[in-house]
């Protein structure tokens, strides 16, 4: 099935391509600057970290409906081993053997492609099983350290969770800017909570999955009229399921890192940062979120620290 009119249409509404160059492989993140990551420095009063990443464990969020995404898979592969002699200092090695959007993570821009082509106009048959990713894989993104703000959906609408059927909209993220007293910008990387990860740390990683509130696509819109560097949920698919548009599957995912080549995350927490950021009555802060640089990867776990 083509993609509709309408999602090209908006497609045309938020491309990026060439606007960093034909050369450019990390989208939005060329809006992360070094007066934005000052700016964003200035954001630390109180110095309050909040951890914002999933544990990893083999009995992880992951249910076997995505193909391939295999929860973390640790073994030891020493334990206490003498490698020098009796008595000497002794090591103990560890291996994981995991999906890596298996929990918190970041997806690249080379994630999804529709109609053969990925970011900035590249075709999607870079990608191959050895080569992996030729262009923009995760690896070719520096560093990720820019003002965070939450959006918390949930709580300015006074529930904890949102409806599974619940499309957020641009109205949601104007009202939770509002409730949060927050004006998002340029470079900006925006944490938008739903309230679904609830379901998951109460043990129900079923339920967590789908169907499930997310993004609608009336959304990219709202992010590139802001420049927004980067979005992350505490949802796995990030955008509503079942879609908006009957057959029109991952469209969010599409917009986002196709056409306006800005990173997008699943599974983050942000129950404790909700807490916090309620305690302190402040909704933006100095937010690190560091990629780990697998060469030529679609996506990469991440362990992101919000510090208030």
């Amino acid at each position: 099935m083509p993609l509709p009119r309408e999602f090209h249409e908006i497609a045309e509404r938020v491309n990026n391509w060439g606007r960093w160059g034909d050369d450019d492989e990390i989208g939005t993140l060329n809006l992360v600057t070094d007066a934005v990551v000052r700016a964003a420095a200035g954001t630390v009063r109180s110095g309050r970290r909040v951890a914002l990443a999933l544990p990893l464990h083999q009995d992880g969020l992951q249910t076997g409906l995505v193909p391939g995404r295999l929860n973390p898979f640790h073994t030891m592969v020493q334990i206490n081993y003498e490698m020098f002699g009796p008595g000497t200092v002794a090591t103990s090695d560890d291996t994981v053997t995991m999906a890596l959007q298996a929990a918190t993570h970041w997806d690249a821009l080379t994630h999804v492609s529709h109609s053969g082509t990925l970011y900035n106009g590249r075709p999607a048959d870079t990608i191959t099983p050895h080569g992996r990713s030729r262009f923009s894989g995760i690896d070719k993104i520096p560093h990720i350290v820019s003002r965070g703000v939450l959006l918390d959906v949930a709580r300015a609408k006074g529930v904890e969770r949102l409806a599974s059927g619940h499309a957020v909209t641009p109205e949601d993220l104007d009202e939770a800017a509002e409730f949060g007293g927050v004006t998002v910008g340029a470079g900006d990387i925006v944490l938008v909570r739903t309230g679904q990860s609830r379901l998951l740390l109460a043990g129900d990683k079923h339920a967590y999955g789908f169907p499930s509130p997310g993004l609608s696509v009336r959304t990219p819109e709202w992010f590139h009229a802001r420049d927004v560097a980067a979005v992350a949920t505490d949802t796995l698919p990030f955008e509503i399921i079942p879609p908006e548009i009957d057959g029109l599957w991952l469209p969010v995912h599409a917009l986002h890192l196709v056409e306006m080549g800005m990173l997008q995350g699943q599974n983050w927490n942000l129950e404790n940062l909700s807490t916090a950021c309620g305690e302190e009555s402040r909704y933006a802060f100095l937010l690190s979120a560091m990629p780990e640089p697998f060469v030529g990867a679609t996506g990469t776990p991440v362990a992101p620290v919000a510090v208030l």
